[in-house]
């Protein structure tokens, strides 16, 4: 169907014969003749010419030309709206909850096609949208009113990030039917779900009338993530939707606070499947980075999810007070610590120096006293750094106390001993700014023996749980930025029933949130809202009439309570994320529509077209070709064979493409090629983005990296390759070896990369066997870690440290004493993913997290990328010492 935005220009269409007779006369081409002087007069016709008429077919071109422009001007549309038929005024309604944020902008230019249909037919409109705005203001129809008066409010409508509200909108079509009598046509632009409302639904579409058009995605499905649920080191997310018959697929993405990319994984959809699982297996370093989920293909609030203090697995470390038995059960010192742990921390066992190799957020001791020595000084560093050091007491720690302890210690209490009671004390509520508040104290834990604290003015204020007569049960020390807390109990069955209860396991867990700089516990406070989602899935300030939350109970989702974060100011404060999947259910659609109804699909809805710029563009060419055409016929234009080469020569593209060897003439970073496309191209933008980082910095200037396949490809242009190993990388073939062993003879050196190295530990798990699959061929020498004064730590900047995008693990080259190649190294081998700390996208901006040291630890890996260029540019220059004698000695002369 086509209508006109401005059809009064039609009229201008019956004026075209006129241009018959004012478009038919054309100046007749000359003639050549010769120019004899004596012969002028003779020559000279006698008779009276006319002008030649034009030909039919130009007449033809200048009249169609005009017609095009008249139809152009008149702004033809093609397929206007959503064919919204009846009469009167026209209705939109529109559903402008969580569920509309993914397919918004093509609503909207639906709803505002058929609004511009409106206005060209003359009809008033009027908009309802379905969802409470911000305050929790109800739905309202706005209108009638000019088509074009509405438009502006139409394009300024945004989704929500909760539930539409259809009975109240209902009622405000009721209220609005009663002040406006007259008939009206209405297109509803429905997300098609049930929501807690279907019986509404039902009744809305019912009281739309039977001039009702129902605009619904039925070949999109709606997806609903919900909060994982974590199990040992994996996050496992869970995918709701609603049926469709295709089957699909949803690639989920975990990201840092600041947006980059931490892990991908994938739900497989079958055809019909209203649910799928995806699994994420992160190192407990980045898994603690992880802030939101997010669905790849989806936009809207529906398709985020928030991870507070909950989703962390903080890594806690065990030191029993004697290695043997302790795993002994029902009496080891660490058997109900580890089943009371293991579902929400990683835990890790070693003596201290191990333990500490490594980020840690909680050292438990049961039993174990500390000596004098590197032992006390560690575990104080590791305190006064921000550590939580808990103790459990015995009859060791009785026996020798020491200064890591948030109080002094005075003789052990026992029934039947000389500080006795007569019977088992149970324990008393846990007093208010404990992180044991709000805990309820079950009466079947009892305590038969414990250590004493001795008083002191301070004492008090160092409780956090006591006993019913007051003795102090657990007590509590800052020290520096960190805490030490300390049972008066063991941790074993021996002096009371705590570690049979689930009390235990709630303080245990409490106690390791507080190490991830939580500090105090929710509590019974009201959480004020501090960040909220729009309805695009997007982080914005809370919207006008967000209200505080209770931090205990069941959250509604509402204008009220938007999904996001909520909490207590402060970068100490408590926050809880509050996300759409855990409050609402799984996505339903909604019952048939009255019959009657006229059903579409968004997706199938033509949208408005306007073919004015394709008529004028017609006319033009059309008036471009008539000018040459008058041309030609006064002989004006140029030869026919001159006009084609011209035109030939103009439309020849210059010849672009690289010319055989075109590569030696540049330098240039190479990557092997892994067959795993995704890491491919996390390696070449790694590559461009340290390109880029040292054609800024130094004055070596380096071309677009390019791949490599050894065996293939000639590898002698490229100084360095990157290696990126996959955990199932195969052997290299022969051709592949031999390629890759002449590449190192003759001075390139190879990077490479597992991926899995100190807090990158587990990413990668495969990666060194698969190492050592991919390197069995290929003539590497005795390699060490990389020393202190290796030029790879100085050719350019000065670096005691050599990270990527993880950071902690060891870098590897061959040893200085192997004088081959000037002691340059033919490899450096690593797991710190350089490449992912450099990998920048097309703007520039750096695509993933560097974990844990941030901003510093990226600088420091563009900055060791650096250093290694120079050293494959340039050898081992700074570290040839040789001449600087008989340079030193010239220079003196």
């Amino acid at each position: 169907m086509i209508s006109f935005a401005a059809p009064w220009l039609l009229l201008a269409l019956p004026a075209l014969p006129l241009l018959w007779w004012l478009l038919r006369v054309t100046p007749p081409q000359p003639r050549r003749m010769d120019f004899p002087a004596a012969m002028l007069l003779r020559d000279l016709p006698l008779a009276e010419e006319t002008p030649a008429r034009t030909p039919w077919w130009v007449l033809l071109m200048r009249i169609l030309a005009a017609a095009l422009l008249i139809l152009g001007l008149a702004r033809p549309v093609l397929g206007p709206g959503g064919d919204a038929g009846g009469a009167g005024t026209l209705l939109l309604v529109v559903d402008d909850g969580w569920a509309s944020g993914p397919d918004w902008p093509l609503r909207i230019a639906i709803a505002q096609a058929e609004l511009d249909r409106a206005g060209r037919e003359g009809r008033p409109a009027a908009l309802l949208t379905t969802a409470p705005g911000e305050g929790a203001a109800p739905p309202r129809v706005i209108g009638p009113m000019p088509a074009g008066d509405l438009a502006p409010r139409l394009a300024a409508l945004r989704p929500r990030a909760w539930p539409p509200e259809r009975a109240a909108a209902l009622a405000a079509l009721e209220a609005w039917t009663r002040n406006e009598p007259g008939r009206f046509s209405a297109l509803y632009l429905s997300d098609g779900l049930a929501h807690h409302d279907g019986v509404a639904a039902e009744a809305l579409m019912a009281r739309l009338g039977p001039n009702l058009t129902l605009a619904r995605a039925e070949e999109r499905p709606v997806r609903l993530l919900t909060p994982p649920r974590a199990e040992g080191d994996r996050l496992i997310a869970t995918l709701r939707q609603s049926p469709v018959l295709l089957p699909g697929e949803a690639n989920l993405i975990a990201r840092a606070q600041d947006g980059r990319a931490l892990a991908r994984a994938s739900f497989a959809l079958g055809a019909g499947a209203t649910e799928a699982q995806a699994v994420l297996e992160l190192p407990t370093e980045i898994r603690n980075r992880v802030h939101r989920l997010d669905l790849a293909e989806e936009n809207g609030p529906g398709a985020v999810v928030l991870l507070d203090e909950r989703f962390r697995r903080r890594p806690v470390g065990l030191l029993p007070g004697a290695e043997q038995g302790a795993d002994a059960p029902l009496i080891g010192d660490l058997f109900y610590l580890e089943r009371a742990l293991n579902p929400f921390a990683e835990l890790r066992r070693g003596d201290v120096e191990r333990l500490l190799a490594r980020p840690i957020s909680v050292l438990i001791l049961a039993d174990r006293p500390v000596a004098d020595g590197p032992e006390l000084a560690a575990l104080t560093r590791f305190v006064q750094q921000g550590g939580l050091l808990i103790r459990f007491a015995g009859a060791r720690l009785a026996e020798r106390p020491d200064p890591l302890l948030p109080v002094q210690l005075r003789a052990e209490r026992q029934l039947g001993g000389s500080l006795s009671w007569e019977q088992p004390q149970r324990l008393a509520p846990f007093p208010e700014g404990s992180p044991f508040a709000g805990l309820a104290v079950p009466a079947e834990v009892t305590v038969e023996r414990q250590v004493l604290a001795e008083p002191s003015p301070r004492l008090a204020e160092r409780v956090w749980a006591r006993l019913a007569d007051g003795t102090p049960l657990v007590t509590a020390e800052t020290r520096g930025a960190g805490r030490i807390v300390l049972f008066h109990v063991t941790a074993t069955a021996e002096w009371s029933d705590l570690p049979l209860s689930g009390l235990f396991v709630q303080m245990l867990r409490r106690l390791v949130a507080l190490s991830g700089g939580v500090a105090g516990t929710e509590g019974e406070a009201m959480l004020a809202p501090l960040e909220a989602l729009d309805g695009f899935g997007r982080a914005v300030p809370p919207p006008p009439g967000a209200q505080p939350l209770p931090a205990a109970g069941e959250v509604v989702i509402s204008a009220r309570h938007p999904p996001g974060w909520y909490g207590t100011a402060g970068g100490e404060g408590y926050r809880r994320a509050v996300n759409l999947g855990e409050t609402l259910p799984a996505p339903t659609l909604h019952a048939q529509p009255p019959a009657g109804t006229t059903l579409r699909t968004i997706a199938t809805i033509p949208a408005e077209r306007d073919l004015g710029p394709w008529l004028l563009a017609a006319a033009l060419l059309i008036l471009a070709a008539d000018l040459l055409v008058s041309l030609r016929l006064r002989g004006l234009l140029l030869p026919a064979r001159a006009a084609a080469l011209a035109l030939l020569l103009v439309s020849t593209p210059a010849f672009a493409q690289e010319q055989d060897g075109q590569s030696a003439l540049v330098t240039r970073l190479g990557y092997v090629l892994t067959g795993d496309a995704a890491l491919d191209e996390t390696v070449r933008q790694g590559l461009v983005g340290l390109s880029d980082f040292v054609n800024r910095r130094t004055a070596a200037t380096l071309a677009e990296p390019m791949s490599v396949t050894p065996g293939r490809d000639d590898l002698s242009f490229y100084p360095l390759l990157y290696f990126a190993v996959r955990p199932d990388a195969p052997a290299l073939d022969p051709a592949a070896t031999a390629a890759l062993n002449g590449f190192m003879r003759n001075g390139g050196i190879i990077l490479f990369d597992t991926r899995d190295e100190g807090s990158g530990e587990g990413f990668a798990p495969g990666a060194r066997q698969a190492l050592r699959r991919v390197t069995q061929g290929l003539a590497i020498p005795p390699l060490m870690p990389v020393p202190e004064e290796h030029v790879l730590r100085r050719a350019f900047y000065l670096l005691a440290e050599l990270p990527g995008r993880f950071a902690g693990g060891t870098v590897w080259v061959s040893r200085e004493q192997d004088r081959a190649n000037d002691s340059v190294s033919p490899v450096v081998i690593g797991g710190h993913d350089w490449a992912g700390a450099w990998a920048v996208d097309a703007r520039g901006q750096n695509l993933h997290a560097a974990v844990p040291g941030g901003a510093r630890q990226r600088i420091l890996a563009y900055r060791f990328g650096a250093n290694l260029v120079m050293y494959a540019l340039t050898g081992n220059y700074k570290g040839d010492q040789v001449h600087v004698p008989a340079i030193l000695e010239r220079l003196g002369n």
